[in-house]
Order: C-alpha cells, then sequence, then structure tokens
C-alpha cells in the first residue's frame, strides 16, 4: 500500500462506486464510521480515501460537521493534495481560460470542474476575486493565496468569503482584501462593451462571467427593438442590448446600487441616450407595466435562483412560471423572449415546458430558438450533474399558434 502522510477515511462496502465513475463527493453516511470515525477528523483535515478494502482511491479532505463529509482532490499517488498540487491546477486552468478568452476577464477556477472543489477565482485583468466554500480548501487559504500570486502575479486579491453555503460548513462570513490593493469597482471587457463592476459590494464575486456566451446572442434578436431587462444588475445584458442597435433598453433591479451603476456603465458605453434604469421589485413592476399598457420587443428574465434546495421546487417553479407568465404579457407580436435559471434544480427540460406553460396562460405560444448553459469559463464536469446549473432559454413569442 502507498505511504501517505494523510490519515485514511475508509467508505463502506460499494460506497466507491460513484467515487470510480468520477464524482469528487464522500457524503457522510457512504463513510465506514467504525473503521474512520468522522469525529476523529478536524474540518478540512486532509486524507487519504480508501475504499473498503483498503485500496487507496485517492486525496482530498474531511469535514465531519458536513453531509458532504470528503471531497477527492486527487486520483494520482505520485500528486497528492497540497500545495504545490494547487499550483499545478492553477496552471492548467489558466491554460485554458487564456486558450478560449482574449482578454484576461473570466472565471479563472470553477471548483470541481478545475480539480479543485471549494474553490472560485474570478479575474479582472490584475486583479483576483477568490471564494471559499469549504472547510477543506479554507484550511489550505494560505497556500491558495501564494499560488495565485505564483501563477499571476496579481495586482490585488480579494476574499468574498461571504457565501451563505459556508455556514454548512460551520465557516464565518467575512470579505477581506488579501493581496496588494483592490478597489472598489473595476472595469472589465466583455465583447464591444466596457463595465464596471463592483467587487467588495457587489453581488455573488462581483460579475456573472457565465452568462457571457449567451449575451452574444442578442444581437440577432435586439436590432430596432424595445427592449426590457429584468434583474438587470449592473446592465450586463442591456447595455449591449443598447450597443447591438435596440433603439430603447429599460434595465429594471432591485439594488438602487446596482441601478446607480447600470446607469454609469450606459454612459461609459455611450449609450446613456437610449438606457432608461429603474428600482424596484420586478414582480410588481411587471404589473405596473402591463397595467400601464408598455410593449417590449424583447424581454430578458435573468433572474436570481428560486430553487436552491430540492424542497423548494415546487415553489420555485411556480415563481419561475409567474414572472414569465408577466414578462410574456408585455411581448406583442413576434416578440422574443430570452429567460434564463441558474436554479441546479430546474431540470434543462424541464424549464422550456414550464416556460410553454407560461405562455398558454397569456394565449401565446413559444418556438424555442436555442438552448444555452453556462459560458466556457464555467466548464462541465460530465459525472457532476451539479456543476450544470445554468439554463437559458431563447424562444420566440407569437400569437394565434
Amino acid at each position: 500500500m502507498t505511504e501517505t502522510l494523510y490519515k485514511p477515511l475508509v467508505l463502506r462496502k460499494n460506497e466507491d462506486r460513484r467515487l470510480r465513475q468520477g464524482h469528487l463527493w464522500v457524503f457522510s453516511n457512504e463513510v465506514d464510521t467504525a473503521r474512520s470515525p468522522l469525529k476523529a477528523f478536524a474540518p478540512g483535515e486532509a486524507v487519504e480515501i480508501r475504499d473498503h478494502r483498503g485500496k487507496p482511491l485517492g486525496t482530498g479532505y474531511v469535514n465531519p460537521n458536513s453531509l458532504i463529509s470528503a471531497r477527492l482532490v486527487s486520483r494520482d499517488p505520485r500528486h497528492p493534495f497540497d500545495a504545490s498540487l494547487i499550483v499545478h491546477r492553477l496552471k492548467v486552468a489558466l491554460a485554458l481560460r487564456e486558450r478560449r478568452y482574449r482578454h484576461p476577464y473570466y472565471r479563472l477556477v470553477y471548483g470541481e470542474s478545475d480539480g479543485l472543489p471549494g474553490l472560485v477565482v474570478d479575474r479582472y485583468g490584475p486583479v483576483l476575486v477568490a471564494q471559499i466554500t469549504t472547510a477543506g480548501m479554507e484550511a489550505r487559504r494560505d497556500d491558495i493565496l501564494r499560488a495565485l500570486d505564483k501563477v499571476l502575479r496579481p495586482s490585488g486579491v480579494l476574499w468574498r468569503n461571504d457565501a451563505p453555503v459556508r455556514e454548512l460548513e460551520g465557516l464565518p462570513l467575512y470579505v477581506e482584501t488579501a493581496l496588494g490593493e483592490v478597489p472598489d469597482t473595476v472595469l472589465l471587457r466583455e465583447g464591444e462593451a466596457e463595465f464596471e463592476v463592483p467587487l467588495a459590494g457587489g453581488q455573488k464575486t462581483g460579475w456573472f462571467y457565465d452568462q457571457a456566451d449567451n449575451r452574444r446572442e442578442l444581437p440577432r434578436l435586439v436590432a430596432g427593438a424595445r427592449v426590457l431587462d429584468l434583474f438587470s444588475y449592473v446592465g450586463g445584458w442591456g447595455i449591449q442590448a443598447a450597443l447591438a442597435g435596440a433603439r430603447e433598453v429599460w434595465c429594471l433591479d432591485g439594488s438602487a446600487d446596482a441601478v446607480d451603476l447600470a446607469a454609469r456603465n450606459a454612459e461609459l458605453n455611450g449609450v446613456a441616450d437610449r438606457v432608461r434604469t429603474s428600482q424596484g421589485d420586478a414582480f410588481e413592476a411587471l404589473k405596473a407595466l402591463r397595467e400601464a399598457n408598455e410593449r417590449f420587443d424583447v424581454v430578458i428574465v435573468d433572474p436570481p435562483a428560486f430553487i436552491k434546495r430540492r424542497k423548494d421546487l415546487k415553489k420555485g417553479e411556480e415563481a419561475y412560471r409567474r414572472l414569465n407568465q408577466l414578462a410574456m404579457a408585455l411581448i406583442p407580436r413576434d416578440g422574443f423572449l430570452v429567460s434564463c435559471s441558474c436554479s441546479y434544480h430546474m431540470s434543462g427540460e424541464r424549464f422550456p415546458r414550464l416556460l410553454h406553460q407560461a405562455a398558454r396562460h397569456v394565449d401565446r405560444s413559444l418556438q424555442v430558438l436555442r438552448l444555452g448553459g453556462q459560458s466556457a469559463d464555467h466548464p462541465i464536469h460530465p459525472a457532476i450533474p451539479e456543476t450544470h446549473y445554468l439554463k437559458a432559454v431563447f424562444a420566440r413569442v407569437v400569437w394565434g399558434l
């Protein structure tokens, strides 16, 4: 048996199948607690994961207080989970992004898909925003920072460790500058547009890189159109619609700070004369717009996740249906709907059918033109369905079909 510095975490009989098929997670009920009691491990401790016969499956880390009690990081005994492996995985992740992107604005690390479960890193040119969501990666926080510095030499690194999922791992929530200087906002380029984006005070890790490929589809739909961008944040969809030739764009978001930045981004891109910004609740705004008999040729619906847990599925589906029904009521004959869901529990097969149901409620029909997903800097791990979460439906809304 290969010698290791790490204590063994032994699985029950047949509970190694999912790992052998490529998944990286070990659930607490899959651990042989008689041979390796979970309480004997410290949260975040590095371990060697073994099958019930004692054969090593690889190295990773454990958290005895979490439902996902361990995550596999390396299957190669020559390269265990340590500081040098983090450097190597960063280099591999960077090579993909540099091949795919002309400019240094992208998600550099996407957790499990890049072999670094529990870690996300977004790149904004010389500035990095990193988020740790597991105790195992929190224990390697200093190693991660040194690896980022070694591979990229950033001018600043910000920890955005305020995601609520950290609480499930028993971790504190905090936002702090880890290296160098991090400005309140940064400029990034996406397509033909530039955006000023908030970092410490923005949503998630500052920008939604996962929608970049979908936003590239907008020029096909918006030339000469009146466009409504719901949940607009700082204008990612709406301002690119204006640059693509929309005659009028209305950006609406619930955050006053986001709305202010959307207006500034409209000015930055020279489209302020065609972009209107408003703060408000999307559901209430849609009702008011319908009562005012407003109409939009294209409506973009890109809300936060309505389904965070499986038990919320029914309630979340109803929210998606109601929101899109209200949106489609504002679309005249032969208009377009771009509707998105970032809820993992909303399946890619179910989402278009739900939109169809919403359309029938307002006597419309849909012609689905394209089904989109997350951008290439959010690669999908084929063995881990959880890495495939984003759905985007581009549809023509028609009457009388």
